[in-house]
């Protein structure tokens, strides 16, 4: 849906013109529709492979992009909707977003952690690959993830990891702190070998699942659900001159109410150490002090496409550089931390090398430190506009 960029930091309600109510929200739906609808017969008309083709992929992007922004509508504006068909159209639609966001994830997760690797390391290749002369590495990442990388490797089953020398053989002599730590290169390699295998077997496995539910009994339902929303919306009975921007409102005050309740004074700091502990742990369950900031990224979204609806389907919203320099700290944090998970989950791999588990220690304590870098960004775009506007 094409948007009209007006002054991008004007803080005014996006919507001109007469109250936006019910009608408004009917249109916008009916647009949402029609672009799930496109991109269903898109990604029919490409099909897929093993891996599926990119065109494909852009497809199942925009299905993503069109069951979200219809979920989210019927989460904010339920009460201007018919109830019991809300109920039952909300997590079929999370089920269609969930099970296509997947692959992509293993792919960037898997993409991000090599990624890492090759400049932690120092190598001129990927990790798994050959490594040619060494260029200079991230020293100040390199230099904070060492603190963090021998309780990884001992939270692993890990020896401690084996200390720097110098040699006297002929040849140009490296200076020690140009050098990579001999643990982290000797391991680096194997530990991509090992994300590598992990998480190619998660995305193929994935894609599987992607394309059995595109051809399941449950997802033709909901796309028979849409094709009736396209041309009809089910409004309760009012709704047609209801102003939507109360409902709307409401979505950026829980939002707001979110934000007042993260440690943004704690996201102030450029590393916070008891980020880093839990990770290390035996226990596998999520990193408890993400679930609020993941919370927000969800409201955010919410509140993102409130606006949206509310400016009708022709997409007269302002844009709001806060919310969307915001949501991009947001999708950094959530990146990085579920990639730490996986480099910490990797390291619990029964009977590797503890080069490897060392190597997978620091990419997890980098991976946290990203996690830091993105919650401070949040903080700064967020409290500087608060100020701004106060």
């Amino acid at each position: 849906m094409a948007q009209q960029h007006l002054d991008p930091t004007d803080p005014r309600p996006g919507h001109a013109g007469p109250d936006p109510t019910g009608d408004v929200l009917a249109g916008y739906l009916r647009t949402q529709a029609t672009e799930f609808l496109r991109a269903l017969r898109l990604h029919r008309e490409t099909g897929s492979g093993a891996n599926g083709s990119e065109a494909s992929a852009e497809a199942a992007r925009a299905l993503r992009r069109s069951a979200r922004r219809i979920s989210a509508s019927l989460h904010t504006f339920q009460s201007l909707l018919d109830t019991d068909w809300c109920e039952a159209m909300r997590p079929e639609l999370a089920w269609v977003s969930g099970t296509l966001a997947m692959e992509h994830a293993y792919t960037a997760r898997l993409e991000r952690l090599l990624s890492a690797l090759h400049r932690l390391s120092g190598s001129t290749a990927l990790p798994g690959q050959p490594a040619g002369t060494a260029p200079a590495g991230r020293a100040d990442t390199a230099a904070g993830t060492r603190a963090g990388s021998a309780a990884a490797g001992r939270a692993a089953g890990a020896a401690p990891a084996p200390q720097r020398t110098t040699t006297r053989d002929a040849g140009p002599r490296t200076s020690p702190a140009a050098a990579p730590e001999r643990g982290l290169t000797v391991g680096a390699a194997k530990a991509g070998a090992l994300l590598d295998r992990q998480l190619t077997l998660a995305r193929t496995r994935a894609h599987s699942t992607a394309l059995q539910a595109l051809g399941s009994s449950r997802f033709h339902a909901v796309a028979d659900r849409v094709a009736v929303l396209a041309s009809e919306v089910p409004l309760a009975q009012g709704a047609d001159s209801t102003d939507l921007r109360p409902l709307a409102t409401a979505a950026q005050d829980r939002l707001a109410d979110a934000v007042a309740a993260l440690p943004l004074v704690t996201a102030g700091n450029p590393y916070n150490a008891a980020a880093l502990v839990h990770g290390l742990s035996p226990d596998t369950v999520p990193h408890p002090q993400d679930a609020p900031w993941h919370q927000v990224r969800l409201l955010l979204r919410l509140h993102r496409y409130a606006r949206e609806a509310v400016s009708g389907p022709k997409g007269n919203a302002v844009v709001d550089l806060r919310l969307l320099s915001a949501g991009q700290a947001l999708n950094r944090h959530r990146d990085a931390s579920e990639a730490a998970a996986a480099a910490a989950q990797a390291a619990r791999t029964p009977r590797i090398a503890p080069a490897t588990a060392y190597a997978l220690g620091v990419l997890h304590a980098d991976q946290r430190h990203e996690v830091e870098a993105a919650r401070f960004a949040f903080q700064q775009c967020w409290q500087k506009e608060a100020v701004r506007t106060g």
